[in-house]
């Protein structure tokens, strides 16, 4: 285990000494392999969700051609922060080890707390507007998803 976390803790050390993004990095283990390993890459690709378990969680899926990580394990440098921790459980990995915590990554200037803060309140009382649209029909894919013979569950 030790040494999959080294892994991922060499991919955020070469992330930050290469000046490619945050400090972070990740790696997805199957049956003993490294089959994927993620980067923090926010400000490299512009892209707010390119966090490093986002990252080796879409290389993985890729490689084992499937939308969930059945029987694999995540090292990641860092305690996931509410997006991919979201990711994560979305991916069902059977375990995930991290190095330093949330509270580390806020010293360093990664704080998450608002976040955490945030989807506890009513989505009225957050601080970025969020409003429901009610539109006639509005559950209409729902239905349609509920009704198919062909859908893939997840």
């Amino acid at each position: 285990m030790e040494n999959y976390m080294r892994k991922a803790l060499d991919a955020a050390l070469d992330n930050v000494s290469g000046n490619n993004g945050g400090p972070f990095g990740a790696i997805v283990v199957k049956n003993g392999t490294v089959i994927a390993v993620g980067r923090n890459q926010v400000t490299a690709l512009n892209d707010p969700t390119a966090h490093a378990e986002v990252q080796a969680i879409r290389e993985a899926c890729q490689f084992l051609q499937s939308f969930q990580l059945d029987d694999c394990e995540i090292y990641t440098s860092c305690e996931p922060c509410p997006m991919c921790l979201g990711a994560i459980f979305w991916a069902r990995p059977k375990a995930v080890y991290y190095a330093c915590t949330k509270e580390d990554a806020a010293m360093a200037g990664f704080d998450d707390h608002f976040i955490y803060e945030q989807i506890a309140l009513p989505p009225e009382q957050r601080s970025i507007e969020m409003k429901q649209i009610v539109l006639k029909n509005a559950d209409l894919p729902f239905q349609t998803w509920t009704a198919s013979k062909n859908k893939i569950s997840y």
